[in-house]
């Protein structure tokens, strides 16, 4: 049995109209955002005109499936419909479609399976406001004060975001599935990274998912004229990120792994003027290992750099934590028959971590996950020129029914 790859082929080139940008060719479909609840929108509707059941829960998550997932526990698939600015049309999507193409051809072959097959778009996977609130909804570990005071690095809260589209951020904490209504789940998605490619690997069966934590820094000094203010008299917040910039490396090789990654992704100076001394620098910090007790050591590890750095330029150093996301173990039930899949169609397949977090790691935590990894071109994700070559998406969506069927049947 196959997946009709030329249908999923037209249905990923569908959703991804929507949020397109023209001008620089990336998808804006940000969490919460018009074109993201637009994206939301359209899967029902399409799931629904396709006679499955569906609907969204208070956390924005959206739901296709078929047969009863109150009376037996169900396999889910899915991943994530929301993009970064200027993302590209397969981070997300491809698990989510991929998903409801399985569901088509288990329709169309009339397959009885003993447990119910549902697909999920979580919303908010990548972190406008710090998390990956919809899988962390699902599963049943978000909390109050997390929900009341979540926003993202302009200051939008997440509560007003979703009150924007009519939903209440206090139906959140009702999105939870208990682990007695899941039997599986898996999740099909790009690599984002070049090893798949560079190794000219179809599949990666993932063994388990890196942490993440991500601040937001501030560094204040004082504002001065860029003409008459003297260099060794200043408090210039930009040279404090500058040097925090160049102590990454160290803070890496004394107290990170080969699996460790350090990123300053967003960054504002204040005033913003080409003549005047910046006052303040704000920026965003990410972490990522393979274990937690490695993260916290590199957490310890930018802190005490950052307050030696705010001495020597004579700047006050804040910071917020805005999320610590553990790292997860995929199941190795479900790994194994993602690699015995793999061999069964003859396509290549590696066992491999993965650098980037995913809904997956959420949903191990109340049921058995399994990963499914297929090839970016050059590694390139996160951006408009992010490609999958159309044969590896019809292998990878094949490998998920596979899946699906070994864990439904």
């Amino acid at each position: 049995m196959n997946i009709n790859a030329e249908r999923l082929k037209s249905t990923l080139r569908e959703l991804s109209q929507i949020g397109y940008n023209e001008s620089d060719h990336g998808i804006y479909r940000w969490g919460f955002t018009d074109a993201d609840m637009e994206a939301r929108r359209w899967f029902l509707t399409l799931a629904e005109k396709e006679g499955f059941k569906c609907h969204m829960d208070g956390a924005g998550n959206v739901f296709a499936g078929i047969g009863d997932y109150h009376e037996t526990p169900a396999v889910l698939t899915g991943s994530h419909l929301d993009t970064v600015p200027a993302g590209g049309m397969f981070d997300g999507a491809l698990g989510v479609l991929a998903g409801l193409e399985v569901l088509r051809t288990l329709k169309e072959n009339d397959v009885k399976l003993k447990h119910p097959v549902w697909v999920v778009g979580t919303a908010e996977e990548e972190g406008r406001f710090g998390g990956m609130m919809g899988s962390q909804a699902l599963a049943g570990v978000v909390n109050m004060d997390w929900l009341m005071s979540a926003h993202d690095a302009d200051g939008v809260y997440l509560k007003d975001a979703m009150a924007k589209h009519n939903l209440d951020v206090m139906d959140v904490l009702d999105a939870a599935w208990p682990p007695s209504r899941l039997k599986a789940f898996y999740e099909l998605h790009i690599e984002q990274g070049p090893v798949l490619f560079n190794d000219e690997v179809t599949i990666g069966a993932v063994e388990g998912i890196s942490g993440v934590f991500k601040w937001i820094v501030h560094l204040k000094g004082k504002a001065d004229h860029a003409g008459t203010a003297p260099m060794n008299m200043r408090s210039d917040a930009f040279m404090g990120l500058a040097d925090f910039a160049h102590e990454i490396e160290r803070i890496i090789a004394e107290d990170g792994t080969d699996k460790t990654r350090i990123t300053v992704g967003k960054v504002e100076l204040k005033p913003g003027s080409p003549h005047t001394v910046p006052g303040e620098a704000i920026f965003t910090i990410v972490g990522r290992d393979m274990s937690n007790d490695v993260m916290t050591d590199l957490a310890d590890a930018c802190r005490k750099a950052l307050s030696a750095i705010a001495r020597k330029h004579r700047l006050m150093f804040e910071y917020e934590q805005v999320s610590w996301l553990k790292p997860q173990s995929c199941s190795d039930k479900l790994t194994q028959v993602i690699e015995k899949s793999a061999k069964g169609r003859n396509l290549s397949c590696i066992r491999m971590p993965s650098g980037a977090g995913h809904d997956t790691q959420f949903f191990a935590e109340i049921t058995q996950a399994g990963l499914i990894f297929i090839p970016s071109v050059n590694g390139v994700s996160h951006a408009p020129d992010e490609w999958s070559h159309w044969h590896d998406v019809e292998a990878g969506a094949n490998i998920l029914l596979d899946c699906i069927l070994n864990s439904a049947e």
